[in-house]
């Protein structure tokens, strides 16, 4: 691989970004009526306006040509058609063939895998049906009521996020609820309301040997056959999302009800696979379809559409812009609607744990910045948090708003007062407050003289802060699906560009296996000598504190 940056289009973007890095927004509104039109694009139930960034055409050109020069093109090619990018895995990449319609072909290794994803698929919709219509009995002949989701990571985050946005298209019946953590206190919490005999619980771990999941999933277990007096309950109220049979077998589910999915799945791209069982339970398969047929909108533009008219691309290259061009080290993502707020965690994994990466497919070292550290709650919250460091602090944070147009459930007052504030912010960032509109602000409240000089570099904001807005034309399924792939494919864009395996996450695995041998240690009696001072010292202090 030719170094990134030894690149000319890499050079050609470095300089153009300098040269912006002071631009006027202000006076680059004022200089082109139509800036707003031409730096917008709709696609799938959205509209990306873009105008608010430190950009102009001579900016944006540098960053196609470093798109193309990367090979980002030949790259989506290798993804979308199955080939094993993930090199250091030898897997391929095909979340899109997890939504992709029945008549598509996606071969990998010379096999279609359409007909076995939607064999599994309808298998999930017919036990949704049964759950959902009361069919699906407990040990003792009531309906299930309440769906509890083991899992952690892509396992919980995706199911937890897509559930509560779509709230709205949930079975009244039923009530969801995910357990992650192997703290007891969430488990013992999410339990203690519920009543075993209509609890239905998903054990989701490909391997079903995930620690944190199956200590849930054992405890959970010993709760039911607690309150039914019998194994036999175990297969009435347990479902698995898994590929080893032999161990889902002898937890005590009934293989019928063991949802597999392919080792070309990666878990924080999974919720479309059996993993999102906790959404199709919730919302219904027809909505569940939905959901993956916003998703496939999403992957026909980005497969089809240019570069410059390519919602994904255009996202992936600013975050780069503002990365390796302006020095950002974070990413903010600012969804309005409160369903949405489980979106910034889900992004959060999605975009830290593909592209947080320092090493090359070649091998080598990255002299450049890659993924940033990806944060945010609901933008109302966040307003009256931390924004006053986004309007006037020292850190370049560019932003994601992200807000639905309609919104239903919430009264129309709620909701005009909801986007006026959403609107104003974008504008605020980037008009900012320049002295002479302070100083005539204060004169207009009768302040004047050492007390109004006081007062002016305090209420002075820079503007010029950088924010995409995203709009949805609603918040539902289809939407939710097409904007979950947006970012998807941003997140293989940038990736594409580094140079970095997006889809590997060996980063995870040296504290799993540290923990292995710390668990050990705490539970025995031996000293405690071969870690460093620190942590040596720290085991036995924690085990003086569990043997009391």
């Amino acid at each position: 691989m030719t170094a990134l940056t030894a690149l000319p289009a890499w050079q050609d973007m470095l300089a153009q970004a300098g040269r912006l890095k002071s631009i006027d927004l202000r006076a680059a509104f004022a200089a082109d009526p139509a800036r707003a039109e031409r730096y917008s694009l709709a696609a799938c139930g959205m509209l990306l306006d873009y105008s608010k960034n430190r950009i102009d055409d001579a900016g944006l050109a540098s960053l196609f040509a470093l798109a193309r020069a990367t090979g980002v093109e030949a790259r989506r090619a290798a993804l979308l058609g199955g080939e094993k990018i993930n090199a250091t895995e030898g897997r391929a990449v095909l979340h899109t063939a997890l939504r992709a319609e029945r008549s598509a072909v996606v071969e990998v290794d010379g096999e279609n895998v359409v007909p076995e994803v939607h064999a599994v698929l309808d298998r999930m919709a017919a036990f949704a049906d049964g759950v959902r219509s009361g069919g699906w009995k407990g040990h003792d002949g009531r309906a299930i009521t309440d769906v509890v989701n083991i899992g952690i990571g892509g396992s919980d985050l995706g199911p937890f996020m897509a559930c509560e946005a779509l709230r709205d298209y949930g079975a009244s019946n039923l009530r969801m609820h995910f357990v992650s953590t192997v703290d007891g206190w969430q488990l013992a919490s999410v339990l203690e309301r519920l009543d075993p005999a209509t609890t239905l619980f998903i054990v989701a771990s490909k391997t079903f040997t995930t620690q944190e999941t199956l200590t849930n999933a054992r405890a959970a277990r010993a709760w039911l056959v607690a309150a039914a007096g019998s194994e036999a309950a175990v297969a009435r109220h347990f479902v698995a999302v898994s590929t080893n049979a032999e161990a889902v077998s002898a937890f005590g589910i009934d293989l019928a009800n063991m949802f597999g999915f392919w080792n070309w799945v990666g878990g924080r791209y999974s919720l479309w696979s059996a993993i999102g069982l906790p959404i199709l339970l919730y919302i219904g398969p027809d909505h569940f379809r939905a959901l993956q047929a916003g998703a496939r909108a999403m992957d026909r533009h980005f497969a089809e559409a240019p570069l410059e008219r390519n919602l994904p691309v255009i996202l992936a290259l600013l975050g780069i812009w503002y990365i390796n061009g302006m020095g950002a080290a974070t990413q903010l993502i600012s969804p309005y609607n409160q369903p949405l707020h489980r979106l910034p965690a889900y992004l959060q994994q999605l975009d830290m744990e593909s592209n947080g990466k320092s090493v090359r497919l070649d091998g080598a070292r990255c002299d450049y910045h890659t993924g940033p550290v990806i944060w945010g709650e609901p933008g109302i919250n966040g307003q009256h948090a931390y924004y006053q460091l986004l309007h006037q602090g020292t850190e370049l944070v560019p932003i994601d708003f992200i807000a639905a147009l309609g919104n239903p459930r919430s009264p129309a007052e709620h909701h005009t007062i909801l986007l006026a504030n959403f609107l104003a912010q974008t504008e605020a960032l980037m008009r900012g407050k320049n002295e002479a509109e302070v100083r005539a602000e204060l004169a207009g409240q009768g302040i004047k003289g050492e007390a109004l000089e006081a007062l002016v570099p305090h209420k002075v904001f820079d503007g010029n802060r950088p924010t995409n807005t995203l709009l949805l034309d609603a918040l539902d399924p289809a939407t939710l699906g097409s904007l979950i792939a947006l970012y998807e494919h941003k997140v293989f864009v940038q990736g594409a560009v580094w140079g970095v395996n997006s889809y590997d996450q060996w980063g995870v695995e040296l504290g799993k296996q540290l923990a292995r041998t710390i668990e050990a240690e705490l539970r025995g009696d031996a000293p405690v000598t071969r870690h460093d001072a620190s942590t040596n010292r720290l085991i036995e202090y924690a085990r003086k504190a569990l043997k009391r």
